[in-house]
């Protein structure tokens, strides 16, 4: 199974931000143990580096590299990006993106806890916990 993390899920799972640390974090380790081919996409990895601006550099390249290691980083051709400026359908162009990329790889589904912004997106969004229940 190809799946495509949102940042907000990457973003529980290394804050353990609760209440959502648990699922997140079991998700990774389905990622990090190759029972789900995990995706993150190329503009989240720079969302990132800013959202967790505070954190000490070393730290922050520590987390990326480590995130990088479980879950691929899906890009999006020029192409793509044209279509996604064109998805006038979404409220938020980063998610026209995540679109893009997890179409670009397979994906079978978004994983994110914001499925209402995926309503139009051609890949499903998934909540975390959903992900995993198919999988038992």
């Amino acid at each position: 199974m190809k799946v495509l993390v949102d940042t907000n899920v990457v973003v529980d799972f290394l804050t353990t931000r609760e209440p959502f640390y648990e699922n997140s974090a079991k998700l990774m380790q389905r990622c990090a143990n190759g029972e789900v081919k995990g995706y993150i996409a190329f503009h989240s990895v720079p969302n990132l580096w800013y959202i967790f601006r505070k954190v000490p550099e070393l730290k922050r390249r520590k987390w990326l590299m480590d995130l990088c290691s479980i879950l691929h980083v899906a890009g999006a051709s020029h192409d793509e990006v044209l279509k996604a400026i064109q998805m006038d359908k979404f409220k938020d162009f980063e998610d026209c993106l995540q679109d893009r990329c997890a179409e670009n790889v397979g994906a079978e589904y978004i994983v994110t806890r914001n499925k209402e912004d995926f309503a139009n997106s051609k890949i499903s969004a998934v909540l975390p916990e959903e992900l995993l229940a198919m999988m038992e």
